[in-house]
C-alpha cells in the first residue's frame, strides 16, 4: 500500500508545463472547474454582511454556499463542524421544498439549538462556549431588546429553521459512542457532480465577523468549490459512512476510526490533478498512510518553496521533515494564529530555534533548529479574528488545503480532509493569499512570549 502510495504521487508531480500567470496579480482568473474564495481577500469589491449590515471587502462565502445550495437539483449533503448562518439554513430549506433530499451531519458538541438552553445551562458555558452564546444572542434578537422571540428564534436560529423543516440531521454520536475526537469536516456534496470544502464552519465568526466587534472580518479563511464528479463521488462516500442507512441517518453510521481505512484517492483531468485523503487513522498503522503522513510526502517533493499558513500545527514529524527541507536548501515562510503559534506544544517554537516548557519540562520530543527561521511569524489580525487556514503553498503549482489541522489529534481522532491540489492557478490564489498575510506579519517571537518564555526559564532555574 505504501508503495502504491508513492506512484501516485509521482503521478501528481508528473504535471509540468503550466502557463505562467502573474504571481500576485490584483484579480486573478479562476480555473473553470477549482474555484477559490478567500473572506479577507483584498479587492476593490464589497460585500453587504447580511447580518451586521456592514460593507466590507473580501469574498462574500455565504453568497458562495447559497448559490451551490439553490442550483441543487437532486441532493445536498452537508457535513460541518459547526453551523449557525440562517441564510444558509433558509436556503437548504428552500431547496428542500424544490424537491431536493437535504441531510446534515454536525459535531455533536454544535449540534443542539443554542436557543433551548436553560439560564441554569448558560450559567455552566465554559467561557469560550459562552462567547458563542453571546455572540448567537445578538445574531438572533433582531430588535435588540434582549430577549428572544419564538418569532426570532424561528427565522434566525438556524439548527431550528432546519427542524422546523424536517431537514434530517445527525452527529458524531449517531453510532452510540460519545463522539469521535471532532467531526471536523468542513464540506458540501451538492447532485453529486459538485463539492464545496475549505477551512471555514458555516458560521458568522468564520464567515463575516462577530456582532461586538463590528470592525473584524471572521476568521481568515478560504472555499473551494469543485466542479468533478469523481471528486465529489469520494466525498458523497465520506458522507455516506458518517450517514450510515436510511433517510434519517445513524443506522450503521461510522465515525471516526470505525471508517474503514482508505488510500489517498486520486484524480486527474485536464491541467489539474487531485488527492484526497481522509482521517483519522489508527496509532497502530504506519503513520504515512495517514493524512499527515500524505502532508509529509508532498512537502518532501518541494524543491523550492514552502509557505505555510496554519491555525495549529504541533506534529512534530512534520516540522523535523521541514527542517531537512531546509537544509536542503528549500525557501520556508510561514504565517500562523497568534492564539496558538507560541504555546508550549506548538511547532512553530522549533522552527525559531525555542524550548517551550509545561511545568518545567519540554516535550518529550521537543527538536529546536539548529538554524532558527526568521521568514515566520504572526500576522495582523483585528481584535477576535484567527487565523483559520490549514494550507501550505509548494512550488508556486502546488497547494495542501483541507480541514485537517497539523495536529495528532487531527489524524487520530478527528473525521477530517486532506486534499491536494496540483494546479497552477489554483496554487497562485494561495500564493496571493499567503503574501497578503505574510506582508502584516510580525516575525520571531511575539513581545509577549518572548517575556513569558523568559519567566518560564527562570521559574524553572530557581
Amino acid at each position: 500500500m505504501y508503495c502504491r502510495r508513492w506512484i501516485l504521487l509521482c503521478y501528481l508531480l508528473l504535471l509540468t508545463g503550466c502557463q505562467k500567470l502573474p504571481q500576485h496579480s490584483a484579480k486573478l482568473p479562476q480555473d473553470p472547474a477549482i474555484q477559490v474564495y478567500f473572506n479577507h481577500r483584498q479587492t476593490k469589491n464589497k460585500y453587504t454582511d447580511p447580518y451586521r449590515q456592514i460593507k466590507r471587502p473580501g469574498d462574500n462565502l455565504e453568497a458562495v454556499i447559497i448559490e451551490e445550495i439553490a442550483a441543487a437539483k437532486s441532493t445536498i449533503n452537508l457535513a460541518v463542524q459547526e453551523f449557525n448562518l440562517p441564510l444558509v439554513a433558509q436556503a437548504l430549506v428552500a431547496s428542500q421544498q424544490q424537491g431536493v433530499e437535504v441531510k446534515v451531519i454536525l459535531e455533536n458538541n454544535y449540534s443542539s439549538p443554542l436557543s433551548e438552553l436553560n439560564p441554569q445551562q448558560v450559567d455552566k458555558l465554559k467561557q469560550r462556549d459562552r462567547l458563542k452564546y453571546d455572540q448567537f444572542q445578538q445574531l438572533v434578537d433582531v430588535n435588540g431588546d434582549g430577549n428572544l422571540t419564538q418569532q426570532e428564534i424561528s427565522t434566525r436560529d438556524a439548527l431550528i429553521i432546519l427542524r422546523q423543516a424536517g431537514i434530517p440531521l445527525i452527529d458524531d454520536t449517531a453510532d452510540g459512542s460519545k463522539g469521535s475526537g471532532l467531526m471536523h469536516h468542513k464540506f458540501m456534496v451538492v447532485d453529486n457532480k459538485t463539492v464545496i470544502t475549505g477551512s471555514a464552519n458555516f458560521t458568522l465568526s468564520d464567515i463575516h465577523g462577530d456582532f461586538d466587534n463590528l470592525d473584524n472580518r471572521g476568521n481568515v479563511n478560504h472555499l473551494l468549490r469543485i466542479d468533478n464528479q469523481q471528486v465529489a463521488s469520494i466525498f458523497t462516500e465520506e458522507f455516506n459512512y458518517l450517514w450510515g442507512y436510511g433517510n434519517i441517518g445513524g443506522i450503521n453510521s461510522k465515525f471516526g476510526l470505525d471508517k474503514p481505512a482508505r488510500s489517498p484517492f486520486i484524480i486527474r483531468w485536464d491541467n489539474t490533478e487531485v488527492l484526497i485523503q481522509f482521517s483519522p487513522i489508527s496509532k497502530s498503522k504506519d503513520w504515512r498512510e495517514s493524512g499527515n503522513g500524505l502532508i509529509s510526502q508532498i512537502l518532501n517533493n518541494a524543491n523550492d518553496s514552502i509557505n505555510l499558513a496554519l491555525f495549529v500545527f504541533s506534529e512534530q514529524q512534520l516540522v523535523d521533515l521541514l527542517q531537512t527541507k531546509q537544509q536542503q536548501g528549500v525557501t520556508i515562510q510561514g504565517v500562523f494564529d497568534p492564539g496558538f503559534a507560541f504555546r508550549y506544544y506548538s511547532e512553530v517554537l522549533d522552527m525559531l530555534g525555542v524550548t517551550g516548557y509545561y511545568r518545567c519540562q519540554p516535550e518529550s520530543d521537543n527538536n529546536p533548529w539548529l538554524q532558527p527561521l526568521n521568514t515566520i511569524g504572526i500576522p495582523d489580525l483585528d481584535l477576535g479574528d484567527k487565523l483559520h487556514h490549514k494550507f501550505a503553498a509548494i512550488d508556486q503549482h502546488l497547494v495542501i488545503a483541507g480541514s485537517q489541522n497539523w495536529t495528532a489529534a487531527a489524524n487520530h481522532l478527528n473525521d477530517e480532509t486532506v486534499i491536494v491540489i496540483n494546479n497552477y492557478l489554483v496554487a497562485q490564489h494561495f500564493e496571493q493569499e499567503f503574501t497578503r498575510l505574510y506582508q502584516t506579519a510580525s516575525f520571531g517571537l511575539s513581545p509577549n512570549a518572548k517575556a513569558k518564555l523568559q519567566q518560564q526559564q527562570a521559574q524553572c532555574n530557581s
